[in-house]
């Protein structure tokens, strides 16, 4: 029976200054990233990037390698 008390209870709304305040609290516990762990992460996304990219061309053209042989065959 407590349980269904609680379901009818309907909750509060945040009034927009106290939204505005627990934003600002929690984006303050935010650790940002420093200058340096910004650039690393650049240069790894890039190079990853660059191997995706790679690795992806490579299927295509084997899959089209595979496709042209196969309609030559026919």
């Amino acid at each position: 029976m407590a349980g269904e008390q609680k379901a009818v209870k309907k909750e509060r709304k945040t009034s927009i200054p106290e939204f505005v305040n627990q934003v600002r609290t929690e984006t303050s516990k935010v650790v940002w990233p420093t200058w340096p762990e910004t650039v690393r992460t650049a240069i790894f996304v890039f190079i990853f990037m660059v191997l995706l990219a790679l690795f992806f061309f490579g299927v295509d053209s084997l899959f089209n390698a595979v496709v042209n042989f196969l309609l030559t065959l026919a």
